[in-house]
């Protein structure tokens, strides 16, 4: 079950952790909808469900397609715990789609989880073809638009899949944020993502340390040093199907979530 969610100034942020006890997720906590204000929330949805104390998301083949006027053929079911955006017909709002995206939908403030520093994990597992991705990254609220930068955990793109191994994506974006830079990487670990293991970063004003089942896999030394919403979802990419694989064209790309929050202090 999940703790309380805070505003984002209060530091009790630090004891948030979700098991997906429930039958659905907290409301108070999680948008079940991907950057709806480039959207809607309707036509955002993600599709999912609650069982088992885990979070099932997945793109079942009759999903629609993510924004089709403003964005590549994409199909996403993702839920983030915070949201921000201006209104409608402005170009205030999170990770805007391309430069310019105006807000198609007004999205009321909500700070449902957003830490500021500590150490972060999730326990999952994924199902992936190499037209699919999942990811767990965590954004800027953009209340100020430098607080725009990324950290991401874990990116794991299913054509970079092999039985022995995968490439784990994880570092910084920077975005608009003058103060950050770019140092991502996809260093392949030695893991079957179709099975459960625990992607963590241990945040601090110093820097980030990423790790996977507690093993270190990289760090960076620039960080952002703000609250920061989570983002967690499973794509689907149309447009790099292979032609002629009718079991990939039929597949349901999946990330099963046994557990998110605050982990445990390292060292």
């Amino acid at each position: 079950m999940s703790s309380s969610p805070r505003s984002q100034d209060d530091p009790a942020h630090q004891d948030f952790v979700d098991e997906f006890d429930g039958d659905d997720l907290d409301p108070t906590v999680w948008v079940r909808s991907y950057l709806p204000q480039w959207s809607s929330r309707a036509a955002s949805a993600a599709t999912y469900v609650v069982r088992d104390s885990a979070l099932h998301l997945m793109v079942p083949v009759d999903q629609g397609l993510w924004c089709p006027d403003d964005h590549d053929p994409l199909r996403v079911s993702g839920i983030q715990s915070g949201v921000f955006s201006g209104p409608a017909g402005s170009t205030v709002g999170q990770q805007p789609v391309r430069e310019g995206s105006v807000v198609r939908e007004a999205q009321e403030t909500r700070w449902g989880w957003t830490p500021r520093f500590g150490r972060l994990e999730m326990r999952a597992r994924m199902d992936l073809t190499a037209r699919s991705m999942a990811a767990w990254w965590l954004v800027g609220l953009e209340d100020q638009p430098d607080r725009c930068g990324e950290l991401c955990v874990v990116e794991v793109f299913g054509d970079a899949v092999t039985p022995g191994d995968a490439a784990v994506g994880m570092g910084v974006h920077p975005f608009r944020d003058p103060r950050l830079r770019d140092d991502f990487a996809a260093p392949r670990v030695a893991i079957d993502v179709r099975d459960f293991h625990t992607y963590a970063v241990d945040w601090t004003p110093q820097g980030a340390t990423f790790t996977v089942d507690d093993v270190v896999i990289r760090t960076v030394d620039l960080v952002p040093d703000y609250p920061m919403q989570s983002m967690v979802a499973v794509f689907d990419f149309p447009d790099r199907a292979t032609p002629g694989d009718e079991a990939q064209a039929a597949h349901v790309p999946s990330l099963v979530v046994d557990r998110i929050g605050m982990g445990r202090a390292q060292g």
